[in-house]
């Protein structure tokens, strides 16, 4: 009499509790980013190859292509700016400031805004700019 062996079967991998984790890791992590959301005043900053991100919260002034100046996405004019950020800097506010200033704005203006952060006391002045698209250089033949 022969017996016949049982079949076995291999290990399976249930996958619906797997894609259940995903998709609650999924909405979980989207809930719980930050998103910067950049103020509505278009601005075409310049390139730079070494920009970086700054994600604490600062001072920012803006400088639009019609070299209108913006404090923390509003308007003002250029003696009220010094007025404001001594206002900024009295009430215990960063003594860091952006500079987003647009390509086409004039470099005298840029000098003039960041003389005026220094003079009401601000420590530390960044100029923003957006990474520069790296373009291969060509060989030569």
């Amino acid at each position: 009499m022969r017996f016949r062996k049982a079949e076995r079967k291999g290990p399976e991998l249930e996958i619906a509790p797997f894609i259940d984790v995903v998709f609650l890791l999924l909405i979980f992590f989207l809930l719980s980013s930050s998103f910067v959301i950049q103020p509505g005043i278009k601005i075409k900053l310049p390139q730079a190859a070494t920009a970086e991100s700054q994600s604490e919260k600062n001072i920012f002034i803006l400088i639009d292509a019609k070299e209108k100046i913006y404090l923390n996405a509003r308007q003002v004019e250029g003696r009220e700016l010094k007025t404001e950020l001594e206002r900024i800097i009295s009430e215990g506010g960063k003594k860091t400031a952006i500079i987003q200033a647009d390509e086409k704005v004039q470099h005298g203006l840029v000098v003039g805004v960041m003389d005026t952060a220094k003079q009401v006391g601000i420590e530390k002045l960044a100029i923003a700019t957006q990474p520069r698209e790296v373009i291969p250089e060509k060989k030569s033949r």
